[in-house]
């Protein structure tokens, strides 16, 4: 469902070919805020066209390229992603981190291969704070202020992501993971 409701928003912004589509798609890091597999992008615009909520254009020709087909979006189109819309903002599904059962269970393996990998995964996760940032900072001009609240957003998950690591690797360092009974340090 991301990638239908991805490709609808952007060819409400303008109708566009599968690969532009792609193109702003990393442009606005849309691969990092949800699981688009990029590769179906072809087959969802394809099933969306032949479902008539998008529709061909115009067929640009090129002797030394493959045709280029622009899409835009039909007034179907336009109620499935409005519907598409509502679903995702009525949803209040819980958040599962593929990192927290192992947060809860390292305290049985060495600390000091935690400590290293935890060391890793902060260094990754300052570089993808700092990237969160500047994406949203490189847009402000460029898209509106819905987008601009994912972006934020984003930065801000991450943010928050980077600060739980940096506790959890105070206490790895400290070796206070079997510690029972004293709050964790939220200061």
């Amino acid at each position: 469902m991301s990638m239908k409701l991805a490709i609808l928003g952007l060819l409400l912004e303008r109708n566009m070919h599968p690969y532009e589509i792609t193109i702003v798609m990393k442009e606005r890091s849309m691969d990092r805020i949800t699981k688009l597999q990029l590769g179906s992008l072809y087959y969802a615009v394809d099933k969306l066209a032949q479902d008539g909520y998008i529709e061909a254009l115009e067929v640009i020709s090129s002797s030394d390229r493959p045709d280029k087909t622009i899409y835009g979006i039909t007034e179907q189109g336009k109620n499935l992603f409005e519907q598409l819309i509502l679903q995702q903002i009525k949803k209040n599904e819980p958040f599962y981190h593929p990192m927290y059962m192992a947060l809860a269970m390292s305290r049985h393996v060495d600390q000091n291969k935690v400590e290293k990998l935890l060391e890793e995964r902060i260094r990754e996760t300052e570089h993808q704070v700092n990237l969160a940032y500047q994406v949203y900072e490189e847009h402000i001009p460029i898209v509106p202020r819905s987008a601009l609240h994912l972006m934020y957003g984003t930065y801000e998950h991450t943010l928050i992501e980077l600060k739980c690591l940096q506790r959890l690797y105070d206490d790895v360092v400290a070796r206070k993971l079997n510690d029972i009974g004293t709050p964790l340090n939220t200061e």
